[in-house]
C-alpha cells in the first residue's frame, strides 16, 4: 500500500493502475509511505519518481556499511527500528527512508508505532512540513520519542522485578517453588528488549550522523537545528540505556545469587541431617554385631540404655553446632 501525505499531514492512499493519476497526487506530495508494498507498488513508484525501491530482501540482506549512501537522486538510509516493543516477543524491523528533491520516501514491512503516533500528530506539526527535510527530521524525532518510551517501559519492568526479588518475598523459605527461576526468565526477556533498543539507537544514531552531513539539510536552518537535537536524544538514551543495562545486570546476577543461596541452605540441611545422624548409626553399627561375648547384650537395661545413647549422641552434635553459630 502507498500512501500520499501532503506537509498539513493530509493523507490519500496513490492509485496503482494509472500513471498519470499517480503522478498528479505525488506532485503535491511531502511524505511517500510504502508499507508492505507489492512488486506493482514498487514498479509504480520507480517509473514515476524515477527512484531505485528497495524491496524486503534487500533491507534485509543490506550490509551495515551499504545502509547509508547517496547516488546522483536521492540518498538512501536504513535503520532498525523496535516493533511490538510492549509484546513479548519484540524484534527490529529495517526500514528504508530514502531522501530525494522535495519527498521522503519509507519503505517498510512491519507497524512501527512511531509511524501511527507521528500520523495522527502530524497536522499537529506548527507550520506543517514544508520540506522534506522536515518531514524526515520531524518524523525521526518521533521515532526517538517513542524509543524514549520504550526505555521507560524498561526501567518500570526493572523496577518491578527487582521489588519481587528483593522485596516482600525476600525471605527464602516464603518463596513459593521455582519463585527465583521464573524471575531469571523475567530478566532475559527485559535484557531482550534492551538489547533490541540500544541497537536501535546504535542505528539511529548513524543515521543521524548521515543525514546532518547531506547538502540538503545544510541549506535547511530549521531541519538542521532539529536534526542536531534529535542527535543529542539520542546520545542521552545510549547512555541511559547503558546505566539501565547495569542494573539489569545486577538483577541477574542477584537472582542467580540467591538461587545458590537457596542451594547451599538445602545442601546444609543435608549435611547436617548426616553429621547428626552419623553417632546414632555407629552406635547402632557396633551394636549390631554378632559377637558371642558383647557384656552388654545380656544386661537387662541393655536395649533402652543403648537407645538413649543413640539419643544422645544425635542431640549433643546439634546443641554443639547451635552453640557455635553454624546452625
Amino acid at each position: 500500500m502507498i500512501t500520499v501525505f501532503r506537509p498539513n499531514g493530509e493523507a490519500h492512499t496513490l492509485p496503482t493502475n494509472d500513471d498519470s493519476a499517480a503522478a498528479e497526487a505525488l506532485a503535491g506530495a511531502v511524505w511517500v509511505d510504502l508499507l508492505e508494498p507489492t512488486e506493482a507498488d514498487e514498479a509504480l513508484i520507480e517509473r514515476v519518481l524515477s527512484l531505485d525501491v528497495p524491496t524486503r530482501d534487500e533491507l534485509k540482506d543490506i550490509e551495515p556499511s551499504s545502509r547509508l549512501y547517496t547516488d546522483e537522486k536521492a540518498a538512501y538510509m536504513t535503520a532498525s527500528l523496535m516493533v511490538k516493543a510492549e509484546s513479548d516477543l519484540p524484534h527490529l524491523t529495517d526500514i528504508a527512508f530514502i531522501l530525494t528533491d522535495g519527498k521522503l520516501l519509507t519503505v517498510r514491512y512491519a507497524e512501527p508505532r512511531s509511524f501511527s503516533l507521528f500520523k495522527a500528530g502530524m497536522h499537529r506539526i506548527p507550520g506543517g512540513c514544508s520540506s522534506s527535510t522536515v518531514m524526515i527530521t520531524r518524523l525521526l524525532e518521533t521515532v526517538v520519542d517513542r524509543t524514549a518510551e520504550i526505555l521507560e517501559i524498561t526501567v518500570a519492568r526493572a523496577d518491578r522485578l527487582s521489588l519481587e526479588v528483593f522485596g516482600e518475598n525476600r525471605h527464602l523459605s516464603r518463596r513459593p517453588p521455582r519463585y527465583l527461576e521464573d524471575r531469571v526468565v523475567q530478566v532475559s526477556a527485559l535484557h531482550r528488549l534492551l538489547a533490541k533498543t540500544r541497537d536501535s539507537l546504535t542505528s539511529l544514531s548513524r543515521l543521524l550522523t548521515f543525514l546532518h552531513g547531506l547538502p540538503a539539510l545544510q541549506s535547511d536552518r530549521e531541519s538542521l537545528e532539529l536534526c542536531r537535537a534529535v542527535t543529542r536524544d539520542v546520545q542521552s538514551l545510549s547512555e541511559h540505556a547503558s546505566f539501565v543495562a547495569g542494573n539489569i545486570t545486577f538483577l541477574l546476577d542477584a537472582s542467580l545469587g540467591l538461587i545458590n543461596l537457596e542451594q547451599n541452605a538445602i545442601i546444609k540441611i543435608f549435611s547436617i541431617a548426616s553429621v547428626v545422624l552419623l553417632p546414632p548409626t555407629l552406635i547402632a553399627s557396633i551394636y549390631g554385631m554378632n559377637f558371642e561375648f558383647m557384656p552388654e547384650l545380656h544386661l537387662p537395661f541393655a536395649y533402652p540404655a543403648t537407645l538413649g545413647a543413640m539419643v544422645l549422641s544425635a542431640v549433643l552434635p546439634f546443641f554443639f553446632f547451635r552453640w557455635k553459630g553454624w546452625l
